[in-house]
């Protein structure tokens, strides 16, 4: 398959014609007998970037709102999670967490095809770029402030107080996903890559152990965010597939990864700070993790490298994932087969934290 360069902000950004994926009509009639308040007719257009289940800008006559979907066709086991993401973010709409609040779970699937829900429409920007290309020094700083702050009172949050204390395993968390992205690595899996098999036998033995509990977000990172428009706010955190209960710490070093992430020579995969980090606004990766460990009454994150070794492997094998749909014809995002592309050179990053930790 040919790809060629894109320019991730004009390439991620915004919706496209939805042409005939969903019937309109059909969903209208659906929506004004289930949601308070919603009138038709509606208008759909599909937002073009990052989600790995298909989401929409729907506009009716009574407002803006989103749908999002899972894919259809043949799927991972336990990928595309909606439902999960319908129930957390519900919970923490609750406790004014910035998420776009839930409206309605649809598991019938003759309406679209597939099971839905819709949400509340936020309105704001996303920046494809982890530098936050256009904004001046000092709102760029109270950005990431914002991401700091924000995913530390997600951490903070006590997940029984709000209905979440089933909402996942917890304890032996890392563990887990090291079992299960090994496993859905080598389901999709197309080409040999050597650093994968290398982490797949060591990242078990070298789990730490788990100091805390948490909700975790499991993809938290800027483009996962709506930014206020006219202010470095966080208007809401996106993506919820991944959420649990899990090791904070995990979901904390992965939102670092942006710090080393490999740049994609074409513009795909996830978004990087290299070449960056010196921008003025940014701060000084030790500076983030100390504010982070301030806000959250922690002395600081043991055994850094494993746990970036465990992220970058995660990504790969998430990224592999993608390619795999490429390949069955279910992939959501048209710039999947870059995404599929950086696949190797994550695991690469990868294994190299896994030898600074002793590997």
């Amino acid at each position: 398959m040919m790809v060629q360069d894109i320019d991730r902000q004009t390439a991620f950004s915004g919706t496209r014609p939805a042409s005939d994926e969903i019937d309109a009509a059909r969903l209208a009639h659906y929506l004004g007998r289930h949601v308070a308040g919603f009138r038709g007719p509606l208008t759909l257009s599909r937002f073009k970037g990052g989600q790995s289940n298909p989401t929409y800008l729907v506009t009716a006559e009574s407002g803006r709102y989103v749908v999002r979907r899972k894919p259809q066709g043949k799927l991972l086991p336990s990928a595309h999670a909606i439902e999960r993401e319908y129930r957390v973010t519900a919970a923490l709409a609750r406790v004014d967490f910035p998420v776009a609040r839930p409206l309605h779970y649809c598991t019938d699937t003759s309406v679209i095809g597939t099971e839905f829900y819709l949400m509340e429409h936020v309105e704001g920007r996303v920046f494809w770029e982890p530098w936050a290309p256009g904004l001046a020094a000092d709102e760029r700083a109270q950005l990431f402030g914002a991401l700091n702050r924000t995913i530390a009172r997600l951490h903070k949050l006590d997940a029984g107080a709000f209905g979440l204390a089933d909402f996942g395993k917890g304890e032996g968390y890392v563990a887990r996903q090291i079992k299960r992205w090994s496993e859905q690595y080598r389901a999709s899996a197309s080409e040999l890559i050597p650093e994968m098999d290398r982490l797949i036998a060591w990242l078990p033995q070298a789990c730490p152990a788990q100091s805390a509990t948490a909700i975790v977000h499991g993809d938290f990172r800027l483009d996962n965010c709506i930014i206020a428009p006219d202010h470095p706010r966080i208007a809401a955190v996106l993506d919820w597939e991944l959420a649990t209960l899990g090791d904070p710490f995990a979901d904390y070093t992965y939102h670092l990864m942006m710090w080393w992430m490999p740049r994609s020579p074409r513009g795909g995969g996830v978004g990087s700070l290299l070449g960056h980090e010196r921008d003025p606004g940014i701060p000084a990766i030790e500076a983030y993790i100390e504010e982070y460990c301030t806000l959250t009454g922690r002395d600081g994150i043991p055994d850094l490298d494993v746990y970036l070794a465990y992220n970058f492997f995660r990504i790969a094998a998430i990224l592999q994932g993608i390619s795999g749909r490429v390949r069955d014809g279910t992939a959501a995002n048209r710039n999947a087969a870059l995404m599929a592309s950086e696949v190797r050179p994550l695991a690469e990053t990868a294994w190299r934290f896994a030898r600074q930790a002793g590997a």
